[in-house]
């Protein structure tokens, strides 16, 4: 390549990377204005990525994931190329030009997510919209909530599919286009939670995903919300739910994880009634142990039936056994990326759903009355 040429190159390159950093400095600047983000999520960004959903959702598979697998063989092929130029034919600007590129390309992704996904942080939140009022709730609340959650588990246990060693057996195909309904009945309730619903989509490398300790994610550049399909089959339901509740801009994972446990719960559908009861029943679980061991022992010998404690521990040994360094890593980096949005709980906000569980479902909550 001329050597003028690449010059050129290089400083177009150079200049590609001055406007992403003023858009990421212009989001830094505005994003404590929560009127302003409002107006932003709810006007341009929210109808934006559920027409993106709507339209990706003609692919049975998920555009997400594609695309994330072309961007990173992409990155190789360049990171690749970029070294034969620099190694074996000692064209240093070429070589420049080549890492400019890659530096432009994550900028501008980054750029992109500070203003498809990050405003929903700083936007009014679920609980401000929906109305709740969080309050500190005394021990036996805690209580009370968890051994009716553990109830309500064990009551649908034997309602759901079972293989013959009594592991979740239910047909995933089904659950997955039964998923579009289960914001029914919610949305009576909170009507801020009401869109036209698309189906939630299966990873192909779900596997991947349980290494780095997660069970869905949700892309807003497809608008499309992703389950891992490798994990316990018995939280997968739910999990859809969750993952769905990003779509309709529940950012906080604390009210992301009420919102799709209340969504599976109050559905008409047994299989999502009985997943989301044992998701609660796992976050309500970790809750009460730590205020008392005892009283969660006897939640479960007053209320485990035999197909209840095969999931609860089939979800216990799959997750035991891919404990690692990779996971924990992935899971400070997540957490990072949440305070980094003004999340101060972090990733520890999965399990303060607890206080919105027990202020809609508790004992004079109106979702245990509805």
């Amino acid at each position: 390549m001329d050597v003028k040429v690449c010059k050129k190159s290089c400083l177009r390159w150079g200049a590609a990377l001055v406007l992403p950093l003023v858009l990421m400095g212009l989001f830094l600047l505005l994003r404590g204005d929560q009127a302003l983000m409002d107006r932003w999520v709810f006007g341009v960004m929210a109808p934006v990525e559920q027409a993106l959903g709507r339209f990706w959702a003609l692919l049975p598979w998920s555009a997400a994931e594609t695309l994330v697998v072309l961007a990173i063989v992409g990155v190789v092929v360049c990171l690749v190329r970029a070294a034969v130029l620099l190694i074996r034919r000692r064209e240093g600007l070429a070589f420049l030009r080549r890492l400019l590129a890659l530096v432009s390309v994550g900028l501008w992704l980054w750029c992109a997510l500070c203003w498809m996904w990050n405003p929903a942080y700083y936007a009014s939140s679920f609980t401000r919209r929906s109305g709740l009022e969080l309050r500190p709730h005394a021990p036996q609340e805690l209580l009370d909530t968890t051994l009716w959650f553990a109830q309500n588990a064990a009551r649908l246990s034997d309602q759901v599919a079972r293989d013959d060693q009594g592991h979740f057996a239910e047909d995933q195909r089904d659950y997955f286009r039964r998923g579009v309904r289960v914001y029914d009945n919610l949305v009576r309730d909170f009507p801020c939670l009401a869109m036209d619903s698309v189906p939630a989509k299966p990873l192909f490398f779900s596997r991947v995903q349980s290494i780095f300790g997660f069970t869905g994610v949700y892309f807003p550049f497809t608008g499309e919300a992703n389950v891992n399909v490798d994990a316990p089959a018995c939280l997968r339901p739910a999990v859809l739910a969750h993952e769905m509740s990003h779509q309709r801009m529940v950012a906080s994972e604390l009210e992301a994880n009420f919102v799709g446990i209340a969504a599976a719960v109050t559905s008409d559908d047994v299989v999502f009634q009985y997943s989301g009861y044992l998701m609660g029943l796992i976050e309500l679980s970790n809750a009460l142990h730590a205020v008392s061991p005892q009283a969660w022992e006897e939640v479960v010998r007053l209320s485990f039936t035999p197909e209840l404690r095969q999931d609860w521990q089939d979800n216990r040994d799959y997750w035991a056994a891919l404990s690692s360094p990779v996971d924990a890593a992935a899971a400070q980096t997540y957490d990072a990326f949440l305070k980094s949005n003004d999340q101060p709980l972090g990733i520890a906000s999965y399990g303060a759903c607890v206080d919105l569980l027990i202020t809609w479902f508790g004992p004079d909550g109106a979702g245990r009355k509805g």
